[in-house]
């Protein structure tokens, strides 16, 4: 696990891909949004178009507040209370 961006409002984690786990067979991300304490993991499909749209956006060598903008498009799938972290 790899903390790839961390904002006072976002932090990213990436999971390296594990071919024993399932879940984890291309990778995944677990996203945090720390003001409204509540996160999403993101795995297969919805990892590989994440980390398609990021390399997208670090090419332009955007803001935070860019960043942080385009991290704000996955807060309504995020359901996750975090409780500790």
């Amino acid at each position: 696990m790899n903390l790839i961006y961390n904002s006072e409002q976002y932090s990213v984690v990436e999971f390296g891909a594990d071919r024993d786990l399932e879940a984890l067979r291309f990778g995944g991300y677990e996203i945090v949004d720390k003001g409204g304490k509540r996160e999403i993991f993101i795995a297969g499909v919805l990892a590989q178009s994440f980390r398609r749209d990021v390399n997208q956006l670090i090419a332009g060598e955007p803001t935070m507040a860019e960043i942080d903008e385009f991290l704000g498009n996955y807060d309504s799938l995020m359901s996750q209370p975090v409780l500790l972290h």
